[in-house]
């Protein structure tokens, strides 16, 4: 079975369950991967048709599936690149008069993945991102690109590598033909220009908004916007600051899932690197982890380590630490830190998470919150 048809199985299987939200996203990530302009009018014609027939579950599924199996019928060519499409090597980057440098960084980037940069404000970042997406030059260090076909000029070079600040600039006219204008400087005829227009629209959700002007969207549906201007030029590599920061708690999750797929495209994936300060989020997503602190570099492949085996834990509980010392007595604590409100307890390797849970409700300790950060870049913050 293709990837492609792994796809379309999968959505089967969450129309089957009637999970139309997330099965109804996923079927227009099928569709895309076709490149099919036929599909793509039919895409677009359930999507205006959900609209105004919101309460109508079982004829969305039914015409969901139905197009499923077209779309199953499809022959797509699958990406079979597998190399760094973007390779840095000891990075370094200094501000004399700040008293501040990134780096080294080293990483390799693939398409298909999704890398989290992860770190507190004023620890780079920005600056990292901007290096990377050749906005801004390094001091030392090497970096290459690979892409599928070398570009012509800066212009082919910023279709392909693709940097998206957490501010944006402000735009002028509807969203919709603010999208069109983007394939019209590429060439792509009328016809094909509205089909494919609207099919990103579709898939960024902003079908209700799409007549809108720029000082009628919430900050959110400005960063989607932003979001489907870039992916109409096809990139391959996509950096993005802060994608998060204006979006509540449910936006992040449906941004972050969507972002995912979007980057695991069977015949255009995308190499992604986001920052956010939203670790756990980008943590779910990640393939992997990149952590700076004071400008210098770690990932989560460092946790594998034999000095950080042991179990760590944050606990937000209302119970003292005297009381808190007395629970875990039989257990090997190695050390309990009270960090920002919560605390953070440091097992040995010998201890299983199950254990301290049995301890902690053995002793009817009334928890808010407990998580096991062994395998978290969050314990670079609170180490």
């Amino acid at each position: 079975m293709t990837k492609h048809q792994q796809r379309v199985a999968e959505v089967h299987h969450f129309f089957d369950n009637k999970d139309t939200v997330l099965g109804f996203r996923k079927l227009l990530d099928c569709a895309m991967d076709t490149q099919n302009m036929e599909i793509y009018r039919e895409a677009v014609a359930i999507t205006d048709w959900k609209e105004t027939h919101n309460r109508s579950i079982e004829e969305l599924i039914s015409r969901s599936k139905n197009l499923l199996d077209k779309i199953g019928k499809i022959r797509v060519e699958e990406h079979s690149g597998t190399d760094a499409v973007l390779r840095a090597r000891n990075i370094v980057k200094s501000y004399g008069s700040r008293h501040f440098s990134l780096g080294p960084v080293s990483v390799e980037i693939r398409k298909g993945q999704v890398y989290g940069l992860v770190g507190e404000n004023g620890n780079g970042k920005t600056t990292l991102l901007r290096i990377l997406a050749k906005e801004i030059s390094h001091d030392e260090g090497e970096l290459s690109y690979s892409f599928d076909e070398n570009p012509e000029n800066d212009y082919d070079l910023r279709t392909k590598l693709v940097y998206i600040p957490q501010r944006t600039e402000k735009w002028y006219g509807s969203l919709k033909d603010n999208l069109k204008f983007v394939l019209a400087n590429y060439g792509i005829p009328p016809e094909e220009n509205e089909t494919r227009t609207l099919m990103m629209i579709a898939r960024l959700g902003l079908w209700n908004y799409k007549h809108l002007k720029w000082n009628e969207l919430s900050s959110g549906y400005k960063m989607r916007f932003e979001l489907a201007r870039t992916l109409l030029r096809k990139p391959e590599i996509l950096l993005l600051d802060e994608p998060l920061a204006n979006l509540d708690v449910l936006a992040q999750q449906v941004i972050l899932e969507d972002l995912k797929s979007i980057a695991n495209s069977v015949n255009n994936p995308i190499a992604l690197i986001l920052s956010s300060q939203q670790l756990y989020e980008v943590e779910k997503i990640s393939d992997k982890v990149i952590f700076l602190k004071n400008g210098q570099y770690k990932d989560n492949s460092e946790l594998s380590n034999s000095e950080n085996d042991g179990l760590i834990l944050e606990i937000d509980t209302a119970d003292s630490r005297e009381e808190l010392l007395k629970v875990f007595g039989s257990l090997n604590l190695e050390k309990l830190n009270f960090n920002g409100g919560i605390y953070v307890a440091h097992f040995s390797a010998d201890t299983a998470f199950h254990e301290v849970m049995s301890a902690l409700g053995n002793a009817k300790t009334e928890i808010v919150y407990i998580r096991n950060i062994s395998s978290s870049t969050r314990r670079f913050f609170v180490s």
